[in-house]
């Protein structure tokens, strides 16, 4: 009965002790409750920690490598936010790290536009200008921004800008081409007037080489890319192109700026003497005008303009005792200068001027009909620059032209002068399948009414291959498409 008794006992025991066990695992509400929180106060101070060490850790320039990934896999969000990380740590050490801030900022405007916010580009890309005037890219992002925007004056201007800076960017030049239509039909032929101001590029500004297939953000300054890209005879060209147009715009002062810029480049260029005395005669500056047509006449002694202006700059100054430019010898050498005639008829009818007049203005009337270079007939002037030449007898000798601006310059002239067998001559030379490029969205109604009759008359007989060619590849131009 006594091993019966504790036998009994000692499973009372045990099962009091298991139960006590099960209600000390058992917790009461308010201690989970307690229990609960530092547990995950520490693991979130532990993971805030992390981040913290982890954005410590990344420089901007792992920040702009990740946000260079990130936008060619088109993750342009994240890759914003990467650039938004490295500009927040390089802002606050301002122009210390001004070439590595632009390009953050360009690179964040990209990101930007092509999302479509477009006034988030504009804005960076102003700031990235600000910190690196003139760069490339910042300039064409802003101006596709503006496109979008339907604010086509600023975009002109910034894709006008960018042909200053470097004159090869097809990307610029087409959307001038396109702007301009538009301007055109929006504000008229006035639409020049309109523009905001168009800034002068320094020609001492460094410049960078823009990649137009390559749509990935910028990447980090290096001397070696920074080398000019343009060379003197681009450069010429291009100041003579806008010192040509500021010619047709009548702005005479800025015009003498490029023609100014380009003898510094070519001292020997005629056409630029005889441009500017032009601008010099429009501005009744009739000194300068006679000091440039000397100087292009010790260049070229039989050239036409040169010999006409001088007499306009003599007229102007009445200065009698000076060697004034016969204008029997103007007609001679271009019979088809009206206007000299005119003005050699009026010098034989009329009486020595008086000395009480003397250095009155007048009024300057350009020749516009000889054939030698000036800005107010870039097209036939050109042409013949570039290596073909009408005949006193009106028929043109055309010769292969070298580019698209050659060909379009040759096409322009033979079209004004509606001459079949000319524009016959100028298609033999040209392979069919370059016509879609090198005609572009210039292809007019006249022009190509001719290139059909010129085909027609002078061509379908001796090479019927040749013409289907060329009307295969002619209706692949921009203007059919």
């Amino acid at each position: 009965m006594a091993a019966m008794g504790n036998i009994q006992k000692k499973l009372m025991v045990r099962s009091q002790g298991g139960r006590r066990s099960r209600r000390a695992r058992t917790p009461m509400p308010g201690a989970e409750q307690q229990e609960g929180q530092p547990e995950t106060g520490t693991a979130s101070t532990s993971d805030n920690h992390d981040l913290e060490e982890r954005r410590a850790a990344d420089s901007p320039g792992d920040l702009k490598s990740r946000g260079n990934e990130l936008f060619r896999g088109g993750q342009f969000a994240e890759a914003a936010v990467q650039y938004s990380g490295a500009i927040a740590q390089l802002e606050p050490t301002g122009s210390e790290n001004a070439d590595e801030l632009s390009i953050l900022y360009s690179n964040r405007a990209a990101c930007y536009l092509k999302e479509g916010n477009c006034r988030g580009c504009i804005q960076d890309c102003d700031r990235a200008l600000e910190l690196q005037p003139f760069a490339v890219k910042p300039l064409l992002r802003r101006a596709m921004a503006y496109e979008t925007l339907e604010q086509y004056r600023s975009a002109y201007v910034d894709y006008i800008t960018v042909l200053k800076i470097d004159c090869r960017i097809q990307l610029a030049s087409d959307s001038v081409n396109r702007i301009t239509r538009i301007l055109t039909e929006l504000d008229g032929p006035k639409w020049r007037e309109r523009l905001p101001p168009i800034p002068a590029v320094p020609a001492s500004e460094p410049l960078r080489v823009w990649h137009p297939a390559a749509e990935t953000p910028d990447q980090d300054p290096c001397p070696n890319s920074c080398t000019p890209t343009i060379t003197d005879e681009k450069m010429f060209q291009a100041l003579k192109e806008e010192g040509n147009q500021l010619v047709k715009d009548k702005n005479y002062k800025d015009a003498i700026s490029k023609y100014n810029e380009c003898l510094k480049i070519n001292s020997k260029a005629c056409a630029i003497y005889t441009n500017r005395a032009l601008c010099y005669l429009k501005l009744g500056q009739f000194e300068e005008a006679k000091l440039d047509c000397d100087k292009a006449l010790q260049i070229d002694s039989k050239n036409v303009k040169a010999s006409y202006r001088l007499e306009l700059a003599q007229k102007g100054l009445e200065n009698c005792r000076e060697r004034v430019a016969d204008p029997s010898q103007v007609v001679l050498l271009s019979p088809d200068s009206s206007e000299a005639a005119r003005h050699l008829d009026t010098k034989n009818d009329t009486a020595p001027p008086s000395r009480e007049r003397e250095r009155r203005r007048i009024e300057i009337q350009e020749v516009d009909d000889s054939s030698d270079e000036e800005p107010e007939r870039p097209a036939e002037a050109s042409a013949v620059e570039e290596g073909w030449s009408a005949e006193r007898a009106g028929k043109i000798e055309v010769c292969k032209p070298r580019n698209a601006y050659e060909f379009g310059q040759v096409l322009s002239t033979i079209s004004a002068r509606k001459d079949e067998e000319a524009c016959a001559q100028l298609l033999v030379f040209t392979a069919p399948q370059d016509l879609p490029v090198l005609l572009s969205n210039k292809l007019e109604g006249d022009m190509l009414l001719l290139i059909m009759q010129s085909l027609k008359s002078h061509l379908v007989a001796k090479d019927p291959s040749l013409v289907c060619k060329h009307l295969l590849y002619l209706s692949k131009a921009e203007r059919f498409e």
